[in-house]
C-alpha cells in the first residue's frame, strides 16, 4: 500500500489576505495539487478566518475530484457549517486565536466530552472523522473510545527535536504510537512541519499510510512551482525504501 499524500494550501491563502487581494487563489492551489498526483487536498477553516475562507472551502469542494480534508476546531459555527457541507474527511484539531499555526495535538482527555458530540455529529452527516493528536498511548486509546475512523499524529516533537538523542526519543515514540493505532484498526496519518528532509526517516515507520504536507512544500512551490514542488514529495515518498 502506498503512502498517501495530502496537501495543505492553507498557506496560499495566507498570502492573499497578506495583502487583501483576491490572488493567489487557493481554490486553484487545490486543482493544481490534484494535477500533481496528490491524494487529497486539506484546508483549515478557523474561527478567525485568517486564510481560508467559507467561500474557499466551497469552491475546493466543488472543483476537486479528489477527498476533501477540512481540519476544524469543535467549536458551534464550524461545526454546523461543515455538517451542511460534508466533507470526506474532518480532522477535528486544537485551535487559538494567538497562534501562527497548530502548535500541538487534540488532548482527548480534557475535550473528550465536546470531542465526543463532535465525532458523533460528524459521523452521522457521513464524514470520515479524524482526530490529530499527539503520540501518546493514551490519547489513541480515547481516540478508540470516541469513535474516530483516522488518527493523524502530530510530528511537531520529532521535527523540532534539537538533538540526535530527542530526535530519537521522539521517533521511537511516533513509531510505538502508531503500531498502537494500528492494532486498534486506525488508519494512520502524520503531519506537523514535514519538509524533504525530516519526511525521510518518518518514512521509515510502516504503520503510518498517509502524510499530511504544506508549509515546507507551498515555500518550494515560490522557487520551482507547485506542481514541481508536489512532485518532488511525491518523488521522495516514492523512493522510501
Amino acid at each position: 500500500m502506498k503512502i498517501k499524500l495530502g496537501i495543505n494550501v492553507d498557506h496560499v491563502a495566507t498570502l492573499r489576505q497578506a495583502r487583501g487581494t483576491d490572488y493567489p487563489d487557493p481554490v486553484v492551489a487545490a486543482l493544481l495539487a490534484e494535477a500533481a498526483g496528490s491524494d487529497s487536498v486539506v484546508i483549515h477553516l478557523r474561527e478567525d478566518r485568517r486564510h481560508i475562507r467559507e467561500r474557499d472551502v466551497l469552491l475546493i469542494r466543488e472543483a476537486i475530484n479528489i477527498p476533501l480534508n477540512l481540519e476544524m476546531a469543535t467549536s458551534k459555527d464550524i461545526v454546523d457549517f461543515a455538517l451542511d457541507l460534508c466533507p470526506d474527511q474532518a480532522t477535528l484539531v486544537p485551535e487559538k486565536r494567538q497562534e501562527l499555526t497548530t502548535e500541538g495535538g487534540l488532548d482527548l482527555i480534557k475535550t473528550y466530552k465536546k470531542t465526543s458530540q463532535a465525532v458523533k455529529k460528524l459521523k452521522k452527516a457521513g464524514s470520515k472523522v479524524s482526530l490529530f493528536i499527539d503520540p501518546f498511548k493514551n490519547q489513541v486509546k480515547a481516540a478508540c473510545d470516541l469513535g474516530a475512523d483516522n488518527i493523524e499524529f502530530n510530528t511537531a516533537r520529532y521535527v523540532e527535536a534539537k538533538t540526535a538523542k530527542q530526535l530519537q526519543t521522539e521517533f521511537k515514540r511516533l513509531k510505538e504510537t502508531s503500531l498502537l493505532a494500528t492494532k486498534k484498526g486506525f488508519f494512520v496519518a502524520a503531519g506537523h512541519g514535514l519538509d524533504y528532509e525530516n519526511t525521510k526517516k518518518i518514512l521509515k515507520i510502516k504503520e503510518i499510510k498517509e502524510l499530511n504536507i504544506g508549509h515546507s512544500i507551498i515555500s518550494r512551490s515560490i522557487f520551482i512551482g507547485i506542481v514541481a514542488a508536489i512532485e518532488e514529495m511525491i518523488d521522495l515518498i516514492k523512493d522510501k525504501k
